[in-house]
């Protein structure tokens, strides 16, 4: 076995996915926490964050967010010539900068893998690449760390608009509608009465709540979220409006254009055909 990753974070849910998914891949895994127990019996613990990053082909930052740039700059330096830095997080635009600084020895990788700790494997999953220093050579390194994968190649200011509706606008609602939800003191009726929408919202929403705020937290600070944020909660305030002004004929035309738009690129029949495919397959 030649090949040496370093996970930092390894004791977080998204480290231990990481860590299990090297040792299947034949890497020498070394897990770093200083927050979290290190799990694996694979996995080489170390209670050293610059022991276990000296002699090492990868080190991935499986790190909160807010702290990638500070271990970044911390790290870098103490990294064997000719390594490869891998970070992860869901904002990039703070990372991207401290990447951009690291020493010319080493070779940085910005990827955000859009899956959570529940997959079973990486095929057919999305990784999207950030490039740092050269597109071409971060992006083949990439697909060998992640032969299964789908990839997009973006720049950081567009990942961030992007990721602030992916995740962002997603995570928001779900959050508030999720607090809506525990102060219904008669849930269980509530869930007697309903149909396939509320079943599959209620699932999005309790499978959110298995993140850590934390992350959470991270996720709705992305600045770009302000601006889909404002116009959610504007048009919330002009449905209701008109509605209690009996104005149907400006919702419906909200609607219709919404429908009109949205229908350009989805077949909105086959839509619902897969939400109640997807409902049908749980076991309530």
């Amino acid at each position: 076995m030649d090949k040496k990753i370093t996970i930092l974070g390894a004791g977080g849910r998204m480290g231990r996915w990481f860590a299990n998914y090297f040792s299947a891949m034949d890497f020498e895994v070394t897990g770093f926490d200083s927050e979290n127990e290190v799990k694996g019996k694979s996995v080489i613990k170390s209670d050293s964050l610059i022991g276990s990053i000296l002699n090492v082909d990868y080190v991935m930052l499986c790190t909160p967010t807010k702290r990638m740039p500070e271990i970044i700059r911390l790290i870098a330096k103490e990294m064997k010539r000719g390594s490869y830095l891998i970070e992860i997080s869901s904002q990039k635009s703070k990372t991207y900068a401290a990447l951009s600084k690291v020493p010319s020895k080493i070779n940085p990788i910005c990827i955000h893998p859009m899956f959570g700790p529940g997959a079973k494997n990486m095929k057919s999953k999305n990784i999207i690449l950030i490039p740092i220093k050269d597109a071409k050579s971060e992006l083949n390194i990439t697909r060998t760390l992640f032969p299964q994968a789908n990839f997009v190649t973006i720049d950081a200011m567009e990942h961030d608009k992007k990721i602030a509706v992916i995740l962002g606008l997603t995570h928001l609602i779900n959050v508030v509608f999720a607090n809506i939800l525990a102060k219904d003191d008669k849930i269980s009726l509530t869930e007697k009465m309903s149909g396939t929408t509320f079943k599959a919202q209620k699932i999005i929403t309790e499978s959110i709540l298995t993140e850590s705020p934390e992350l959470i937290d991270t996720i709705l600070s992305n600045p770009e979220l302000r601006r889909y944020a404002e116009e959610l909660w504007r048009d919330i305030g002009r449905l209701l409006t008109a509605t209690q002004e009996g104005k149907s004929e400006d919702v419906i035309e909200y609607i219709k254009s919404s429908q009109e738009r949205i229908s350009k690129n989805v077949d909105l029949e086959k839509s619902y055909k897969k939400l109640s495919t997807m409902i049908n397959s749980v076991k309530t």
